[in-house]
């Protein structure tokens, strides 16, 4: 069975396409993709497969996209907020 593992950095995307056996659980996969020396120092803490959250337990299935998520370095919300006043003050300037 093919599966993908991906896991992104504030830079990169690396992306490992790997053969696993039939009853295969995310955690093997990604242990078997190589990807753990890159992984952050808090490990798997969240994953997925497409996009929905499931368990380092879950079976993979032909195909699956197992994707390893790490934690936000900022709050997506703040962020936008910021780039929103500063958009205005800018704006504010130049009129």
């Amino acid at each position: 069975m093919r599966v993908e593992v991906v896991f992104a950095t504030a830079t990169a995307q690396e992306v490992r396409r790997v053969e696993v056996p039939e009853g295969c659980t995310v955690e093997q996969a990604i242990r078997q993709s190589g990807l753990e020396p890159a992984l952050p120092d808090e490990g798997l803490s969240r994953v997925g497969v497409f996009g929905r959250l499931c368990a380092l337990s879950d079976r993979v299935a032909e195909g699956d996209r197992i994707e390893i998520y790490r934690e936000l370095t900022a709050d997506p919300k703040a962020t936008r907020r910021r780039r929103a006043a500063q958009k205005l003050r800018d704006g504010a300037r130049r009129g």
